[in-house]
């Protein structure tokens, strides 16, 4: 399918995101395929979201493609479930992983940079690899809610992503908790082990806990710092500050 869009427009974008403000999650991927065709891809962390929109992907047959950002230091319960995804639905995920592995990274950083920097360690596992994988796209498909966080709340079903120069579409943005249980369980989707160990947030290992009852589902996130992104999803200011990954004077 071709692309009617060659590079995303924002004002056009911003059209579509008030437009498909009530729209279906399922409507919403139809129109990105609609809009991008081949020119888009899904990056999924695994979370119980992420198993939601592969779902609704293989489940409807969209000509999507999907990948995963392996940082090398994910659970294992999270490269299982990736395995057990790409059979249940008979499709493949890509992995994409930053330059350095986790041990040449700590020959080069220190040994567990994440202790340490644990924002300049997320721009060198995660947020570089991701900008270089963006940059062959026109859109990109997230599975993110406006109730996660507060920088999450005001994003919309489609919308400009200035940060990494492309469209964003959204189609879980109005979801709540309840709704991806809810669907999971409904269509029995596969999902992480760890979501039933109390850990509803979960990435990688050296920066995840469980959460206690009446804790926030990301409290288990970088524990103890004020960190609570990846970067991965944060607006363009507030990742102008975060450390050069390629400034190995640090």
């Amino acid at each position: 399918m071709t692309s009617t869009l060659a590079r995303p427009d924002t004002t056009e974008l911003a059209d579509s995101g008030r437009a498909l403000e009530t729209a279906t999650a399922l409507e919403i991927l139809q129109w990105a395929v609609d809009q991008f065709g081949s020119q888009q891809t899904f990056a999924t962390g695994f979370g119980a979201e992420g198993c939601v929109v592969i779902d609704l992907i293989a489940r409807h047959r969209l000509p999507i493609d999907i990948f995963t950002l392996d940082t090398g230091l994910l659970f294992p319960e999270t490269y299982n479930l990736w395995r057990r995804l790409e059979t249940h639905y008979a499709l493949t995920i890509r992995s994409v992983g930053p330059d350095l592995t986790v041990d040449e990274q700590a020959a080069e950083h220190g040994p567990e940079l994440w202790t340490r920097e644990p924002e300049r360690c997320c721009q060198m596992r995660k947020v570089i690899p991701l900008e270089a994988e963006l940059d062959r796209f026109d859109a990109w498909i997230t599975a993110i809610r406006r109730d996660q966080t507060a920088a999450r709340a005001k994003a919309l079903a489609v919308e400009w992503d200035a940060k990494y120069g492309l469209g964003k579409v959204n189609p879980l943005i109005r979801w709540t908790k309840k709704d991806i249980w809810s669907y999971l369980l409904r269509h029995d989707v596969p999902y992480n082990p760890l979501h039933d160990r109390g850990y509803p947030s979960i990435s990688c290992l050296p920066c995840t806990s469980g959460v206690a009852a009446g804790e926030d589902d990301r409290a288990g996130r970088w524990r103890g710092a004020a960190k609570t992104e990846c970067g991965l999803h944060a607006p363009l200011a507030e990742t102008a500050a975060a450390p050069d990954a390629t400034d190995t004077s640090r």
